[in-house]
């Protein structure tokens, strides 16, 4: 019997080690495909770098033919400036694909690190986690502003500020990844982020006494508020981007942001006046903060610096949005005109329509009566001839 089991687990073994073999030999094929792929990789960027070479000498040669009077030249150097916008957007395409190098505040945290994901269902895969990480912790964030409006525990207060050193410092992480993997997220938006992670470490480091007490409430319900505006933001923000998407007028890589961007002019307006109630709410805070630097006296500097951490983000968010708006509401304008023009040469060519048709209606009726005047015109005569003979 322990014959029959020793001849069993022999023969199990065996056929392990055949699988093993199975199993090396697809690991040397995958390490060749690895080697395969670098070189490829390498080759691409340098025939990048041979494409942008080339380009550039072309349209540096183009400029002398800026004045030519020649209709055939002109359109030649139109055709070549538009093929050359048109090849740097497909360069741009390709580059997608291939690894990009970390920026260096992420070299800086994570030393150098490839952080490029090359296959693009697992970069909408890491945006997406991204998005349910912000959602959460905003909730999370929210229930924590109430426990502390309610209950004055420093314990609490500390972990609600660690919360948000910790969440504002993976934010930066995480958009520079998403950066890298061709995400467009750009400007103030990210710096709101950089800073708002210096004033939470700031937070973090104020010793509790008169002045923090005097800021807590008004710092609570201000987070409060901003995470509702939020997590409200983020929601539509979703569903819109997600609509955008399908219909080609956004980049799969686009993620939500605590401010207004120019896409989100189409169904969230409505948020505008929420958004400005919080800016207006920074600069109430950075002028709470500057009265509490002097008045009660010996106010450490914790209190100051956050008052001018506070206004640099109310002008950046005022700023940014008020350069968006004007923007949308003189392309809406635009809009609006182009839409009645349309409507105008919609209408005139309906009545050009109408009148070809009537005139085609016309045109088929007088054939079909011309044999009858035919006819009717030698019986006339005939009949006047008649009438001739008769007398």
């Amino acid at each position: 019997m322990a014959k029959n089991n020793i001849d069993t687990l022999v023969n199990e073994w065996d056929e392990l080690s055949r699988e093993f073999n199975d199993l090396e030999e697809c690991n040397r094929k995958y390490i060749e495909l690895l080697e395969q792929l670098h070189s490829h990789q390498h080759k691409c960027f340098n025939e990048i770098k041979h494409q942008r070479y080339r380009m550039n000498q072309i349209s540096a040669s183009l400029r002398q033919f800026k004045n030519t009077q020649s209709e055939e030249e002109k359109q030649k150097v139109a055709e070549l400036q538009k093929n050359t916008l048109k090849r740097k957007a497909q360069l741009h395409e390709i580059e997608q694909s291939l690894p990009t190098k970390s920026g260096r505040y992420l070299r800086i945290i994570l030393g150098d690190v490839n952080v490029s994901i090359l296959n693009r269902n697992d970069k909408v895969r890491y945006k997406d986690e991204y998005e349910k990480f912000k959602l959460i912790l905003n909730v999370i964030g929210l229930l924590l502003a109430f426990l502390n409006l309610i209950f004055n525990y420093r314990a609490l207060e500390l972990s609600y500020i660690f919360l948000l050193v910790w969440y504002y410092c993976t934010l930066t992480i995480r958009e520079s990844i998403l950066k890298v993997n061709g995400s467009r997220i750009k400007g103030w938006w990210r710096a709101h982020h950089f800073i708002s992670t210096v004033a939470a470490g700031v937070l973090l480091v104020w010793p509790q006494g008169e002045h923090w007490q005097l800021f807590r409430n008004q710092f609570m319900y201000f987070n409060a508020y901003i995470s509702i505006v939020q997590y409200l933001q983020f929601g539509y923000q979703k569903g819109l981007l997600y609509r955008l998407k399908a219909l080609g007028e956004r980049h799969n890589m686009d993620i939500t942001i605590e401010g207004f961007h120019s896409w989100m002019w189409r169904g969230l307006s409505f948020l505008l006046p929420f958004l400005f109630i919080g800016y207006a709410f920074q600069a109430y805070n950075a002028w709470t903060l500057y009265k509490l630097a002097f008045n009660p006296p010996d106010a450490p500097w914790h209190v100051s610096v956050m008052s001018g951490l506070f206004t640099l983000l109310f002008f950046g968010n005022i700023t940014t949005t008020l350069l968006v708006v004007p923007e949308k509401i003189r392309e809406r304008a635009k809009e609006r005109y182009r839409l009645l023009s349309m409507g105008k040469s919609m209408k005139l060519r309906k009545q050009m329509k109408n009148s070809m048709s009537e005139s085609d209606t016309s045109a088929q009726t007088s054939p079909a009566s011309s044999p009858v005047t035919e006819n009717s015109t030698p019986k006339t005569i005939n009949s006047q001839e008649d009438d001739k003979k008769d007398n």
